[in-house]
């Protein structure tokens, strides 16, 4: 009965009732948290994100060092997400990828063996194909001093094992290998910097803890990036680092080269950090642009000579090239000079923070002096230990004699040890009564009696008493050393700087980016030479511009293959008017110009255009627009006469006129000397009437109504007149000849003619 009221009671739901946005709110905040400190951003410390740091020490447990066999990815992979990173295999790969690339990272960690990508974006293969290590950076000066309880360990993901918080990187890893990172509401972007100046900036924060950010910058100047370059605002950085964000324009490095025949090239040895990954190949494409568009006609090829030696992309120009200005129109034209968006945000004590450059610095030099103390508590405690062990093993070996009669009078282990921590001499039989009164005063450690009783009898060689007396010395030596470093703060920072020199000395290499103010490029155009073209449309769109001698070549063709032409300035625009009541505007010099039988290029890619949202109604150059009236009608039968001269604008889309609930433009037509308009609706009722009934409006107005439609009907086709016109249309089986029909007037509704 009893367990059946339990069981009733374990069975009953408590429904708790909340605000819903509340709950929402607070689930949010969770949700986000999660993100912003357990995956997006690093932790100032470490400079690791959590699945840095997971990978790098499921790499430590595995035995995966540095002097020993690579690995396969996916063992490092599987190995990780089933103990410590339950969220994919994918970003565990693309993590382990990401800290093998040397082109992205200041100091990589990880040592890839087979394809982990290219610096021209090529992806690294499968994780089943390649094999990875730790680099001797990563396990000597991030993961060795693990042992030494220098670090907190906390519950992996289902508490069957446990973890590292933070792992007690020696270097501030933050800021060599900068990091990246999209949380929600927030994102970190750091550059990588050089490891020695770094360094240097720590050590001179250790000696003066006041140091300003300026101080610290002429020992740091500011990034160095993997891929070189050139830092073009250094007046800048100075503000970035105290604030923590900001912009570095960064250009890469452009060389001139001259051929034995005195052909100049110009070659980009260097790449901004930015342009990393598939924007080589947009760099180039942006160049292919330029030479299309006509910005420049000084080159003659471009090619990408780039392999494992380095970036090397050749521009050959011509032999009487403007160089500088060619040079001038890579930097401001494309990717070859960019902009490097710094946000110096981590995680620091638990919350996000954006920091600058010191207090960077000092959340180090902080986690140094901590590992430092909890190392060396760690190591005197051992060395105390060993002390005590030492101790009793020479104490023993003095009356060595009296030990062995102890042993040998014992009958079992418990006794002999109680004899040597207590003098306990009950159950033991001695040869002497000296041995047994010696006996009875014997007041070892347990340790030390442990140690006794452990000890072999080869230790009892005069040479091995040496090296234990002499080991002793050592013991008492490093442990007065362990306790000058925890009980003086300068012998603690000497010893820190001691170690950060050493690594400095070991991993450190030259700085590679350039860092300078440098004047902003100013490139100046070409203007093209101003001349007649004919602009070329098709029925799918693809728009080009032909010289007038090569359309009056294929008149015939033209007009039998396209669905507009007409001739323009190459250096006008030209307007398309759609149903959706819009004007859109495209710079002629956009359009390919070439020969009769070239494609073309599709009119959407060179304006707003969307031909799968909209229908071209009316086409015509802006140099004729201004020049007159058009005249705009709807399907519902909504006129207006609207004076070009509102459409030279520079927008690219424009709005041309306002439009009632489902209407749609119909008609666009310039005015000239027409004299009447006809309207035809769906069921062929038709009205004329005087184009100066139609008043001219602005572009934004609707317009008047035309005709009185009845039902469903609705405006089809419009006829502009001359005063002397044979336009004829066919109703039904008959044809009707316009100018016959009677004028009527404006807002009438027209009459109906049978076929």
């Amino acid at each position: 009965m009893a367990a059946k009221k339990v069981k009733e009671k374990v069975s009953e739901e408590v429904i708790i009732k909340t605000e819903f946005s509340d709950e929402m709110k607070k689930s949010y905040i969770d949700y986000a948290m999660s993100v912003i400190v357990a995956r997006a951003l690093p932790d100032v410390r470490d400079g690791l994100k959590p699945v840095q740091r997971r990978t790098l020490y499921d790499m430590y447990e595995l035995n995966n060092r540095y002097d020993r066999p690579h690995l396969k990815s996916a063992r490092i992979v599987g190995d990780t997400m089933g103990k410590y990173h339950p969220h994919g295999d994918s970003s565990i790969y693309d993590c382990l990828v990401n800290m093998s690339q040397d082109f992205k990272k200041g100091m990589a960690l990880v040592d890839g063996h087979g394809n982990f990508g290219s610096i021209e974006g090529d992806g690294a293969a499968a994780m089943r194909y390649t094999e990875a290590r730790l680099r001797r950076i990563t396990q000597e000066e991030m993961l060795s001093d693990l042992d030494k309880d220098v670090v907190d360990f906390m519950p992996n993901y289902d508490e069957t094992g446990k973890e590292p918080v933070v792992l007690p990187s020696k270097f501030p890893n933050l800021l060599v290998n900068g990091s990246e990172g999209i949380a929600v509401g927030m994102a970190t972007n750091m550059p990588p910097h050089n490891l020695c100046e770094v360094i240097e900036a720590e050590k001179a924060f250790m000696k003066n803890s006041a140091i300003t950010t300026r101080e610290l910058l002429e020992i740091m100047p500011g990034p160095d990036f993997p891929t070189g370059g050139i830092i073009t605002n250094k007046d800048d950085l100075l503000e970035i680092y105290e604030t923590g964000s900001g912009k570095i324009r960064i250009r890469g490095k452009v060389e001139l080269e001259v051929a034995k025949g005195g052909k100049p090239s110009l070659v980009i040895s260097e790449i901004p950090y930015t342009m990393i990954g598939a924007n080589i190949s947009k760099f180039l494409l942006d160049i292919v642009a330029l030479i299309d568009a006509k910005k420049t006609t000084d080159i003659v090829d471009i090619s990408n000579q780039s392999s494992k030696e380095g970036i090397r992309i050749v521009i050959e120009l011509k032999k009487d090239a403007d160089v500088e200005n060619v040079r001038n129109m890579l930097l401001k034209k494309t990717r070859l000079e960019d902009t490097f968006g710094v946000n110096m945000l981590a995680i620091c004590e638990g919350r996000p923070e954006v920091m600058g450059l010191r207090s960077i610095i000092s959340c180090h030099v902080n986690f140094l002096r901590e590992l430092a103390t909890r190392k060396y508590k760690t190591l005197l405690q051992r060395e105390l230990d060993k002390k005590e062990i030492q101790e009793g093993l020479i104490k023993a070996v003095d009356i060595i004699d009296v030990i062995i009669e102890i042993l040998r009078g014992s009958k079992e282990v418990k006794i002999a040890k109680a004899c040597l921590t207590t003098g306990n001499t009950e159950g033991i039989t001695f040869k002497s009564r000296i041995s047994e009164k010696i006996a009875t005063q014997l007041k070892f450690t347990d340790r030390q009696a442990s140690a006794i009783l452990d000890m072999r009898l080869v230790k009892l060689i005069g040479l091995e008493m040496d090296a234990l007396i002499a080991e002793h010395d050592k013991t008492l030596k490093d442990i007065a050393e362990f306790k000058e470093i925890l009980t003086k703060p300068a012998k603690m920072d000497q010893t820190i700087m001691k170690e950060l020199d050493l690594i400095k000395k070991q991993y450190g290499n030259e700085r590679r980016t350039v860092i300078e103010n440098a004047d902003e490029v100013v490139f100046e155009e070409k203007k093209a030479e101003e001349m007649e073209v004919v602009f070329l449309m098709d029925r799918f769109g693809y728009a080009k511009t032909v010289d007038v001698s090569t359309y009056e070549r294929n008149r015939d063709a033209v007009d039998a293959e396209f669905k507009i032409s007409f001739t323009c300035l190459n250096t006008g625009r030209i307007c398309l008017f759609t149903n959706k009541g819009v004007m859109h505007s495209i710079k002629v010099s956009d359009l390919p110009f070439g020969k009769f039988r070239d494609k073309g290029i599709p009119i959407d890619n060179v304006s707003n255009f969307n031909s799968a949202e909209e229908e071209i109604v009316y086409v015509l150059p802006m140099n004729d627009l201004v020049l007159q009236k058009l005249m705009f009608g709807t399907k519902k039968g909504m006129f207006k006469q609207v004076y070009g001269t509102e459409f030279d604008v520079i927008k690219r889309t424009v709005a041309a006129t306002s439009l009632l609930d489902d209407d749609e433009v119909i008609t666009v037509f310039p005015i000239t000397e027409q004299k009447y308009i006809v309207l035809q609706t769906e069921f062929d009722v038709f009205l004329k009437f005087e184009l100066d009934e139609v008043p001219v409006k602005k572009k934004g107005a609707v317009g008047v109504r035309a005709i009185k439609l009845t039902g469903n009907d609705h405006v089809e086709n419009v006829y502009y007149l001359f005063a002397e016109d044979d336009t004829t249309v066919n109703v039904g089986n008959r044809p009707v000849l316009l100018s016959r029909l009677k004028a009527a007037r404006r807002d009438t509704k027209g009459s109906k003619l049978r076929g």
